[in-house]
This record gives structure tokens, sequence and C-alpha cells, in this order.
């Protein structure tokens, strides 16, 4: 029993680690990964925060847990994208004749897209500056346990469409139509308040909304609360759960044999 535990937890890491490698090797992504969230902060927020009358400083502070969620969630998501790659390329073929369980590959290659979302995002806490943010070594802490729970949320849910999604192409043209909605339904952007009700019940289906929330009551610690009435465990709570269901329901279908 001890040796077929040792042996899964050991295909798991490696797979991780082949999620890591990749990562580390392309530095044209990390600097994209980069110059991406910095255009947000001092185009978006300082041109969105000037049209509103509002101050350009508070409008970043508040937009940088967006930003933050924003640079987590397409190499989570697009994790996804590498499974349905490895199916077509036949490289995932070959992985699944070693004995060890398939959903214990899907649980390695998760965890490493997670770790991955959350290194892009950990690169970005250095531009707290723009927003004037605090860079308490708690809060940090803090912020980075929060992107790894939301990035596991979304590399499950990256991985749920990629167990039952075939072709690369449907997969990006369903990645491309799910991101920004996401993200803009989240509260990244603007609070709930004064919203219209369609919208508002919008926001609040979406599971993002509830990864955002927790994240900017850390960073900012004040400012109108884009889920009313929620304390932040019950949001982080949820944000789990969605990773647990998302996580269960891709490793059975990925189980299946074929």
């Amino acid at each position: 029993m001890t040796a077929a535990l040792t042996g899964e937890l050991r295909a798991a890491r490696v797979v991780w680690q082949r999620e890591m490698i990749h990562f580390l090797r392309n530095r044209g992504r990390v600097a994209l990964g980069l110059l991406q969230p910095l255009l947000f902060l001092l185009v978006l927020g300082t041109g969105l925060g000037s049209f509103a009358g509002a101050d350009s400083a508070a409008y970043r502070a508040y937009l940088f847990p967006g930003v933050l969620v924003m640079t987590v969630q397409t190499p989570a998501i697009g994790a996804g994208a590498s499974i349905v790659w490895d199916r077509e390329t036949g490289f995932l073929r070959e992985m699944l004749v070693a004995p060890v369980r398939r959903s214990t590959l899907l649980l390695g290659r998760c965890a490493g897209g997670a770790t991955v979302a959350t290194c892009q995002g950990a690169l970005v806490l250095p531009l707290a500056w723009t927003a004037h943010v605090s860079y308490d070594p708690a809060l940090i802490a803090a912020s980075i346990a929060e992107l790894f729970l939301t990035a596991l949320s979304l590399t499950a849910l990256g991985a749920v469409a990629a167990v039952c999604i075939t072709r690369i192409q449907t997969f990006q043209a369903v990645l491309g139509f799910a991101l920004a909605p996401m993200l803009f339904l989240s509260g990244a952007m603007f609070p709930l308040s004064g919203l219209p009700r369609w919208l508002a019940l919008a926001c609040l289906a979406n599971p993002l909304t509830y990864a955002v929330d927790p994240l900017r009551r850390v960073i900012v610690g004040s400012g109108p609360a884009t889920v009313p009435q929620l304390p932040v465990v019950a949001e982080l709570a949820i944000t789990a759960a969605l990773a647990a269901a998302a996580l269960a329901v891709a490793a059975r279908r990925f189980a299946r044999p074929g």
C-alpha cells in the first residue's frame, strides 16, 4: 500500500515538474505576463479613474486585485490546452500507459498548472507600488495563498473543458469566449452596488467573483465589497468547493478508458 502510494505521488511530481520546466524555459511568456498587468494598471487604471472623476491612485488600488486574478486566469485555464494538445500529438497516450492511475496524472497536471499561474501572479505583486499598496509580508503571503486557490480552481475548470473537448481549435475558441466575460463579471473593475439587478445576478453567478473579492479585502482592506454580506472565509470556501468539484468531475471523465 505504501509502495503504491509512493509511486502515485512520484508520478504526480514528475508531471508537475514538467509544467514547471516549460514555464521556466519560456522567458517570453513570463515577460508578456508582466507587460499586460502593467498596461492595465497604468493605462486602464489611470484612464478610467480620471474618466470617472475619481482619484486615479485609488482606482488603481481597487483594480490591482482584479489584475492579479486576470494574470493567473489565462495560464490557469490555459493549462487545459496542454492536455488537448498532448492528446492530439499522441504524447498523452504515451503517458496513459504508465502503471499509475489516470487521475494521478491529471492531478499532477492541475497542480503544475496552478503553480505556474501562481508564480505568474506573484511576479506581478511588485507592481503594487503603482497602486500605492503596502508591501507587508503578511499581506503578500496571504495574497499568494489566495492566488494559488484561485489558480487551482481555474485550472480544474480548464481540465474539465479539456477532457470534454477533443480538438485544440474548439478548445481555444471556448477559452477565448469564456475568459473575458468571467473577468468583467467578477467585480474586478467595478463594484456590484448600483448595477442593474440582472447584471448583479450574473456577477454573483460567476465563480471568479468569489476569488476577486477576498483578495481585494486582503490587499485594499476597505472599499465597496464585491459580494455583500459574505465573509471572506465563506468566499474562500466557495472557491475551494468549486476546485474540488471540478477536479472530481475532470478526474472521473479522464479515468474513463478510450
